[in-house]
């Protein structure tokens, strides 16, 4: 018993990064970009990365909609899921094929919004689109709120520059996921997610 609590947490990363390796792109009802920080209704420059992969995504065909979410900070003007589909729309999504659903302050927050939107829409089937590490606690909070979800992380930007950031995200969302499964609530980690 000791073994398989001391294994977990290693097990745990090497899954965390696994999955951040794997880009799915299966038929989907929509597309989910999560947010990250905006600027004065500009994304931030990790925020465009993820929106740029999933505008790919958009144009090969993987889902007919695209869904953007976040909320504001207080004192923000703009939410992040505003600020996401204003992007979109100016690189000429059209904007009838984005929806933007402007709430959550963190992941678990956002999916459960989505989650709302899914349900009146009937739909079943999403592609996440995030940074590589935040691929399977994101993709846990989908599938726990009743989507079927892949993901489809960014692969460039600077979200994903360095090999010491990179193994600095795989363990913080290593805890962030285990803070998951065992309190059901997202972590007070912080990170810079600008």
């Amino acid at each position: 018993m000791l073994l398989l609590v001391l294994a977990a947490p290693p097990a745990t990363w090497v899954w965390v990064w696994y999955t951040a390796r794997a880009d799915e792109r299966p038929a989907s009802d929509a597309i989910l970009v999560l947010g990250a920080s905006q600027y004065n209704g500009r994304p931030s420059p990790i925020f465009e990365e993820r929106l740029a992969h999933a505008e790919e995504l958009y144009r090969e065909g993987v889902a007919p909609a695209v869904i953007t979410v976040g909320g504001n900070q207080p004192g923000d003007n703009f939410t992040e899921g505003g600020a996401g589909r204003d992007w979109l729309v100016e690189q000429g999504v059209p904007a009838a094929d984005v929806v933007a659903v402007e709430e959550g302050g963190d992941t678990l927050q956002s999916v459960a919004a989505v989650a709302d939107v899914f349900g009146r829409r009937d739909w079943s089937s999403v592609v996440l689109v995030t940074d590589p590490w935040h691929s399977l606690r994101s993709r846990e909070m989908a599938e726990d709120h009743g989507m079927e979800a892949a993901t489809s992380p960014t692969r460039s930007g600077p979200a994903v520059i360095e090999r010491e950031t990179q193994v600095w995200y795989i363990t913080r969302e290593t805890a962030s996921l285990w803070h998951y499964w065992l309190f059901g609530d997202s972590s007070d980690i912080e990170v810079d997610a600008a």
